[in-house]
Order: C-alpha cells, then structure tokens, then sequence
C-alpha cells in the first residue's frame, strides 16, 4: 500500500478551507510534506491559513498546528 501525504488547511474556525489551488499537491513522504511546508507555511498564512493537519491517506498524522506566531511562554 503506498502512502500519500497531504495537507488540511483551516481557517481561524477550524474549518477546512476547500479551495486554495492546492488540493492536488500530495507527497511521497512525510519528510516531504513537512519540507513542503517549511517553504511555504508564510504563503498559506498569508491567504488566510491559520492551521494544518498532516493526513496519510484519510488518517491524521498530527494537528492541527498553527501557523502563526509561537506564544510567548
């Protein structure tokens, strides 16, 4: 069974953001998803993301986590 990696965006609600132009991008790995997202997480944030989920397949890997500033501890 081959695994597909992809990303869920949320709005500020949690709910899916459906329509970004990006529900076709999938990955190979979870290294390559999370590397995706490295590179892009400011222009996710910027159209109006405020958090993702890793799914394999339609299984959560993690989230949601947000993509905005870390809290100040």
């Amino acid at each position: 069974m081959s695994e597909v990696f992809t990303w869920r965006y949320c709005d500020e609600t949690g709910e899916a953001i459906p329509d970004l132009g990006l529900t076709g991008v999938a990955f190979p790995t979870q290294a390559d998803a999370e590397a995706w997202l490295s590179d892009e997480w400011h222009m996710l944030a910027d159209a109006g993301v405020k958090s993702v989920t890793l799914l394999n397949g339609d299984h959560e890997v993690y989230g949601p986590m947000g993509l905005g500033p870390a809290d100040p501890e």
